[in-house]
């Protein structure tokens, strides 16, 4: 598991840094044409590329931090910290469309009419559109595969300054045509798509991070992969939610009641084992052995009020006693139920010896045993086996 999270690591951690250098050419090309060509739509572009440069170094520091494994503070992982980044990054988002909008808005309702740019600010800001929007592509492509929402909010943090670029191309042009009023309309309009892509980014983050439940088609699909698996007759209890992008499920199994606690937890790590070779989304599994449905308790917490198995047999040995005149050694399984139990005996060659003493037979003695435990409130029914002779 830590080797595929180093891997998906250092693939996010690649096409970061790739765009972290492309941010610091188009930065530092836009804030020198932007002075030489007087446009000043072309400066604030180039501050933004530098932002987005900024936000690369956050997101290569937020991925060394969650895919690190699971220690002592942070047993389930670090996941959590991608989830807070991919917060931050939508903030991020808002906050620039929000200076975005402000800036163009005072442009628009501003006395004097900005000095008129040159052509190649034109030039420079086609740059910034080809650039960015091929960063934008190849890092969205790579956060899909990687099922990285930080990565593809970092991939939408690229698609925000390639618009913003369209902005400058479109006020360049419109100023240098006389339309000068063209960059706030366009940048205000920018602006708001921003904002939203940001908006969605937190509220997908705040959802997982208020360990929302997954779809409902997906939960479908992996209640119906539980209940495939031989020896589960049912599964409830069904806990999911998300932590960076992977599944966490919690379950209840309910299982045959006379199987030994063994093979009823291999049964369970079968379950474990065939929901993540089906589900490549699915990470820590937890499940909880039943041997009865505890959903028919109304899902109210369950305190065993049932005897233990000491003083089960103490009443065994009591009444054994009473009816053998010995107490011999025996095989007792235990079936709980919430509101009773069964009891299995497995009779040693000491009771057959016993019982030909005493001239009873097993059917006498299980009986015998049956009438003698019948008052006790916890008592359904008894099973008495003998060894064959």
């Amino acid at each position: 598991m830590q080797e595929q999270l180093d891997k998906r690591r250092k693939a996010a951690e690649r096409v970061t840094i790739i765009g972290a250098i492309l941010d610091t050419l188009l930065g530092v090309l836009k804030i020198l044409v932007g002075v030489m060509a007087n446009s000043s739509a072309l400066i604030a572009d180039g501050i933004h590329s530098f932002s987005d440069l900024l936000t690369d170094f956050m997101v290569v520091a937020v991925l060394r931090l969650s895919h690190r494994a699971p220690d002592a503070n942070h047993p389930w992982g670090h996941g959590r910290f991608e989830t807070v980044g991919t917060v931050a990054l939508g903030v991020v988002l808002i906050v620039v469309g929000a200076a975005m909008a402000y800036d163009s808005i005072s442009l628009l309702f501003a006395d004097e009419q900005p000095p008129l740019p040159t052509w190649p600010a034109l030039i420079a800001a086609t740059l910034s559109i080809i650039g960015k929007e091929w960063i934008f592509r190849y890092t969205l492509k790579v956060g899909k595969a990687l099922q990285s929402d930080l990565i593809i909010a970092n991939a939408w943090h690229s698609r925000t300054d390639a618009l913003s670029s369209i902005v400058v191309l479109v006020a360049v042009a419109g100023a240098m045509a006389g339309i000068w009023w063209l960059d706030a309309l366009a940048a205000v309009l920018v602006a708001l798509l921003v904002g939203k892509i940001g908006w969605d980014l937190v509220a997908k983050s705040v959802t997982e991070l208020v360990d929302t439940a997954l779809p409902e088609e997906q939960v479908q699909a992996l209640r119906e992969q539980v209940l495939s698996v031989d020896g589960v007759i049912n599964v409830h209890s069904f806990k999911s939610r998300n932590m960076a992008n992977q599944g966490l499920l919690e379950m209840h199994l309910q299982v045959a009641p006379h199987l030994s606690a063994a093979e009823g937890h291999y049964i369970g790590d079968n379950v474990v084992c065939q929901l993540q070779n089906r589900f490549d989304d699915i990470g820590h599994i937890i499940f909880h052995i039943d041997t009865y449905d505890d959903e028919e308790f109304h899902g109210e917490a369950f305190c065993p009020v049932m005897p233990t198995r000491r003083e089960i047999s103490q009443h065994l040995d009591a009444t054994i006693s009473r009816i053998l005149g010995d107490n011999p050694d025996y095989e007792l399984i235990l079936y709980y139920h919430p509101e009773y139990i069964d009891l299995d005996i497995k009779a040693s060659e000491q009771i057959h010896q016993l019982l030909h003493h005493t001239g009873l037979s097993a059917r006498d003695l299980e009986e015998q045993l049956r009438e003698q435990l019948a008052s006790l409130n916890w008592f359904r029914t008894l099973k008495l086996w003998l060894p064959p002779r």
